[in-house]
């Protein structure tokens, strides 16, 4: 008998874990796996950012706010003796999640934009992640504190008991404000998510020259002699937000009225640079046109592999610079 009694001591934190809790924890982690992950369906990764942005923070500091299950009528309040924090319903804290969640998102974005793990698709993750599971292990002290009668709980019977009880009811002007501010929300995150190029993400290529005193400048030179390279720095800056590898092909064109007529690849540079960084190098780029021929020297900067036939409008970035190939 004894030993019963104390295997039920023990264990009965754990019979009394709020389910709705222990799931945000878990999904924030889940999400977390899956969003930082090196799975490349998009789909995916869509559907765990959703969640980790939009509703699982907001739920936990919900959950910290408003540990009780209902709000007391004021004539039962006011002969309560034992006055207790006021609560919200169901709707009230799925609407909320929203809600707050919308205010945290923001702030983790402000505050890892100042620190040194910047603005990275991985402390991003990470900082929802870790706060939406802080502020459920919050809610759950505040929760089992809370009187058991008058503690939320996660019930499907006693949501249809509840749903059943009020009736009309529940269908009041503070509801359906509350779903058109979700749904708009909603809406307006799914927008941003699903065309990313709106988030200001971008990567710069640029082309510059060293001077005989070290000097780096924009000012390319303008003639070769036939057989001779031009020394070119090639500086790639990455503000992707996460980690790019690029490959930059090196063509010579011929032109004619304004149209390419002759591509002779000169050579082709491979790099990573990583999410905020910039990397730049010397290249050595030897023109192959005729003496007294004028050719356009196009730099094609591209994610990962290129296609078969690289031009400058099928480049993610592209620039150039004309040269005229002298001697004999």
């Amino acid at each position: 008998m004894s030993h019963r009694t104390s295997t039920w001591t023990r264990f009965g934190f754990v019979r009394r874990y709020p389910f709705d809790l222990a799931a945000v924890s878990i999904g924030a982690v889940v999400a977390y796996l899956l969003v930082t992950g090196e799975s490349g369906n998009g789909g995916l990764r869509l559907l765990a950012t959703l969640p980790l942005a939009l509703f699982l923070p907001g739920y936990g500091l919900g959950s910290v706010l408003f540990p009780a299950d209902k709000r007391e009528d004021r004539e039962t309040a006011a002969t309560t003796a034992d006055a207790r924090p006021r609560g919200i319903d169901a709707i009230e804290r799925l609407g909320l999640a929203f809600v707050l969640s919308l205010t945290i998102a923001p702030l983790v974005v402000l505050v890892l934009a100042v620190t040194s793990w910047g603005l990275t698709t991985t402390s991003v993750a990470a900082g929802l992640a870790g706060i939406a599971v802080c502020l459920a292990q919050l809610g759950v002290v505040r929760r089992l504190r809370t009187p058991a009668p008058q503690r939320f709980t996660v019930s499907p019977l006693a949501g249809l008991k509840r749903l059943r009880r009020n009736g009309r009811a529940a269908a009041t002007v503070s509801t359906v404000v509350l779903v058109v501010a979700i749904g708009t929300a909603v809406g307006a995150l799914l927008v941003g998510f699903l065309f990313p190029v709106s988030g200001g993400g971008f990567t710069e290529l640029a082309l510059y020259n060293e001077t005989a005193d070290g000097e780096i400048v924009a000012d390319l030179p303008s003639e070769v002699e036939a057989g001779e390279s031009v020394p070119v720095v090639v500086e790639i800056e990455n503000r992707e937000g996460e980690d790019r590898t690029y490959t930059a092909v090196v063509q010579q064109q011929v032109l004619e009225d304004g149209e390419v007529v002759e591509r002779t690849e000169l050579r082709r540079i491979e790099t990573t640079v990583p999410a905020g960084e910039t990397e730049s190098g010397e290249r050595a780029i030897a023109p192959t046109a005729d003496a007294g021929e004028t050719v356009r020297i196009s730099v094609l900067l591209y994610e990962d592999e290129p296609p078969s036939t690289p031009t400058n409008d099928n480049a993610a970035e592209s620039t150039h610079f004309w040269v005229t190939v002298t001697g004999g």
